[in-house]
């Protein structure tokens, strides 16, 4: 983390632009993950067929990245969207036209559409594959539509980066159809050659509530899952992060209150629609592209706003779902290395609360 970016958070507002931006490519989808606010077949109220057409142009992305780049800081894209950017039919120009301004390319995807070999060409520095299985019965309850076409076809898209000795991250989102593969799931990434295993329990709303762990579940991930996961993990994972997303009971997976929001210093996404969000969750709207540029924005009242409000550690509801658990708990850290602790609790709002510790959350 750069020093300007922590000297931001202190400061209470930025010194220079977010480290990465999140771009959204296209709202379609080649699958419906049971746990997906947008295409699950769970949803009370699915997505209208001309929403999930949307999509942006290369130009548009290039646009962006350019004018972010102004401000200083930026370091990295991750490219991705309320659907599979790999089904994008300009997707290849777009990590091109990145990696050819010097920056660190991630594609979060179920890499099933993708060009393997194509990947590996281009020099894309990082893959967050959405396995969510570590069998083909539980990648086929997770992703209604697949066939048994599709699991092959992520095992040899697998093979093509195992040859070329290119590692990437495996994340698997753990839900009722695929908790008890815990275990089964440290020994695929093994046999896959991950670079790093990310788990992460299920956010669920708008009727994905029924994917949800039971409470057997949970006391079994907890007692028996999770202590022979760790025996047998040889390669980085996040398990004392998932640990404490479980402990949080409920609903809940982050315990936002003992972490704290960075995410508007570091970080945005931009939707597809020029929507640009907070962090990734979708309720935390700060701006969009038609009311001015990205540059404008970033320093702009609302966006401003939004960083006081987290700073006083006043939480949206959806706060305890937070998708960036990992990244806050990263930021932190770095934050209390160079600033201490009792600096952390005023910047988060924990000074007004009960003394809390904010830094066990993960051991790595």
């Amino acid at each position: 983390m750069s020093e300007l970016h922590l000297l931001g958070i202190d400061r209470g507002s930025p010194l220079a632009g977010p480290k990465t931006i999140h771009v959204d490519l296209t709202n379609g989808c080649n699958t419906n993950c049971i746990t997906c606010w947008d295409h699950s077949p769970l949803l009370h109220t699915p997505q209208t067929a001309a929403w999930k057409r949307k999509r942006v142009t290369a130009a548009d992305v290039t646009a962006l990245i350019d004018d972010a780049m102004t401000l200083g800081g930026l370091e990295a894209v991750i490219v991705s969207g309320m659907g599979e950017p790999f089904t994008h039919p300009e997707v290849y120009d777009v990590l091109a036209a990145l990696k050819a301004r010097a920056l660190h390319v991630t594609v979060i995807t179920n890499l099933v559409a993708a060009d393997a070999q194509r990947i590996v060409e281009l020099g894309v520095d990082q893959l967050l594959i959405g396995v969510h299985a570590a069998t083909e019965r539980a990648y086929r309850a997770f992703h209604p539509s697949f066939e048994r076409s599709e699991w092959y076809r992520l095992l040899a898209a697998l093979a093509t980066f195992r040859r070329a000795g290119r590692r990437f991250k495996h994340v698997q989102v753990v839900a009722r159809c695929n908790a008890d593969e815990l275990v089964e799931m440290i020994d695929f990434g093994l046999e896959w050659e991950a670079e790093q295993i990310n788990f992460k329990l299920a956010s669920l709303a708008r009727g994905t509530e029924s994917a949800r762990i039971t409470e057997e579940q949970r006391a079994r991930l907890l007692e028996e899952l999770i202590p022979r996961a760790r025996e047998r993990a040889t390669l980085p994972t996040n398990l004392d992060v998932f640990e404490r997303q479980l402990r949080a009971g409920g609903g809940d997976t982050a315990p936002i209150d003992e972490i704290g929001c960075f995410m508007g210093y570091v970080y945005a996404r931009v939707l597809v629609d020029g929507t640009v969000l907070f962090c990734c969750n979708t309720d935390v709207v700060v701006g969009n592209l038609a009311d001015g540029r990205f540059s404008e924005l970033w320093r702009a009242p609302r966006w401003q706003a939004m960083r006081a409000r987290m700073r006083d550690g006043d939480y949206l509801p959806s706060c305890r779902q937070c998708g960036k658990v990992v990244q806050n708990v990263k930021l932190g850290r770095a934050f209390a290395k160079r600033f201490g602790e009792d600096r952390l609790a005023e910047v988060t709002g924990a000074h007004a609360q009960p003394r809390r510790r904010h830094l066990p959350l993960v051991s790595a």
